[in-house]
């Protein structure tokens, strides 16, 4: 008798650690309280913590549950997110001059290859390209050659790092921007539906507008002039706003306010001939 009380106190010890603190304070209220009591009731008493602990673990399961799912959640989405600020970053950096060499590579080789494409057809631009990558590539591999036939050295390939190298693109890259891709163009699809087929008037109004004057623009300029205009633009449009912010702010509030004036005025007498007509 004495030695299940002595093991059933061991045993709803071991189960106080494990309980939440309130269920056990009233287990053990209950157990202290009772001055004359029996085997039944340490019995049963044993019986109502081992049930409080099996809860407790299931609650602990459900919420590691809940919890894995939350964090093989998230990671996705915040890499979607670090991928898409990592990408906009660097396009900012490039158009803010922020390293100078970088940005002055870049805007140069566009500003060639968009020269060399309004004076040459595009079949001799990218024959050319090709044919000066390849001379260089010739020459160094037969001066390294030469010089490791002089110094009767066995020297690995110059370009073994670079062939070694997979050069394939991966599948789910492919898959995710077709994806993007698809989003574009259907948008693109149902603007243009919702332009055309005049949903809305004031809206198709505009767009006459523009492509009345995009006649005039192209009247004058080509493609890739107009292509060789954007690229000096975005390299130096950004730079010469971020240094005269104030007064390009100014300027433009003025020219957004009676654009805006122009377009009420045009909708409201818009409004006054349907009002007739009805």
């Amino acid at each position: 008798m004495d030695y299940q009380i002595s093991s059933t106190t061991e045993y709803l010890q071991h189960a106080g650690e494990k309980l939440a603190h309130d269920e056990f304070a009233d287990e053990m209220s209950e157990f202290s309280d009772c001055k004359n009591f029996d085997i039944d009731d340490i019995l049963d008493l044993a019986g109502g913590a081992k049930d409080a602990i099996e809860r407790h673990r299931s609650e602990d399961h459900n919420v590691d549950i809940k919890n894995a799912k939350i964090i093989n959640y998230r990671p996705e989405k915040e890499e979607e997110h670090a991928e898409a600020g990592t990408s906009s970053s660097q396009l900012w950096d490039l158009l803010y001059w922020r390293d100078v060499q970088k940005t002055a590579c870049v805007f140069g080789a566009t500003l060639s290859l968009l020269i060399s494409l309004s004076l040459l057809s595009i079949i001799s631009v990218c024959s050319y390209i090709a044919l000066t990558l390849l001379s260089v590539t010739i020459c160094f591999r037969i001066y390294r050659g030469v010089t490791d036939a002089l110094q009767k050295s066995e020297n690995a390939h110059p370009f073994k790092l670079y062939l070694e190298q997979n050069v394939l693109l991966p599948a789910d890259v492919i898959h995710k921007h077709d994806d993007i891709l698809l989003k574009y163009i259907n948008a693109t699809f149902n603007e243009l539906k919702h332009l055309f087929l005049v949903e809305d008037l004031i809206d198709s109004l505009k767009f006459a507008v523009l492509l009345w004057v995009l006649t005039y623009v192209g009247s004058v300029f080509n493609g890739l002039t107009l292509l060789i205009i954007g690229d000096v633009a975005a390299f130096t449009c950004p730079i010469l706003y971020e240094k005269h912010k104030m007064q390009i702010d100014h300027y433009y509030g003025l020219v957004k306010d009676n654009l805006q004036d122009v377009l009420k005025k045009i909708q409201a007498k818009i409004h006054g001939i349907k009002n007739k007509d009805e």
